[in-house]
């Protein structure tokens, strides 16, 4: 079996937001939607303070809340792991955004542009499925696919990577395959300490974030 998965080293992220405009770009998402974002977040009490940078999005969960909650079926997980949306399903209910503890859904009633008027690019990428349903990361679900189809490795071959991990300036970000363990995810998690957003929910995030070497 192939169960994707992201990794992100906490102590490489530096912050820079590159993921998170790689993307917007990638996905044209609106003005205020950001599928791929990174928090900004301190700890301790001065002097002795520390910064920690941590990308967060949808989690791909093996038990996706979010799934459950959906009363048409537009969300559902596939046997790879990755949570997908079918638009021409979606309901516009956002039964699925209360259910999801990441925080990770959006949905835009109406379209909105960067300055008030569609530019060009804006035009182009415009796309009317998206209006009024709700929408998420989807781990660049059509590169992984379209790479799949022409034999290249998603994690490894940036044609069939996340925009979000081939953007990364800091390497901070990988995917692959977690089911592989020659891969770069699951060689990665066996020589780190790793954590989990809410593990204590029992969803079986697909996100994993690295912060120390292992023993």
């Amino acid at each position: 079996m192939t169960r994707w998965a992201m990794v992100a080293d906490l102590r490489r992220c530096v912050g820079c937001q590159t993921c998170t405009a790689a993307c917007k770009v990638t996905n044209a998402t609106p003005p205020g939607v950001q599928w791929r974002r990174v928090l900004d977040m301190e700890f301790g009490e001065y002097p002795q303070v520390r910064r920690a940078f941590v990308p967060v999005g949808c989690q791909h969960c093996d038990e996706p809340p979010c799934v459950d909650a959906c009363p048409s079926t537009a969300t559902r997980k596939r046997p790879d792991g990755i949570v997908t949306m079918d638009y021409a399903l979606c309901i516009g209910c956002a039964y699925c955004a209360v259910a999801c503890p990441y925080q990770a859904r959006y949905r835009t009633l109406r379209a909105s542009f960067a300055y008030g008027e569609p530019m060009e690019s804006e035009t182009l990428t415009h796309d009317e499925a998206r209006l009024a349903v709700a929408t998420k990361c989807t781990f660049c679900v059509d590169r992984i696919d379209d790479g799949l189809a022409r034999g290249l490795r998603p994690g490894v071959d940036p044609e069939a990577t996340p925009a979000c991990v081939n953007a990364c300036i800091a390497k901070a970000m990988t995917f692959g395959d977690l089911d592989d363990p020659d891969s770069n995810v699951s060689q990665l998690l066996a020589a780190h300490r790793h954590f989990r957003m809410h593990e204590e929910l029992g969803t079986g995030s697909g996100f994993f974030y690295l912060w120390d070497r292992g023993a």
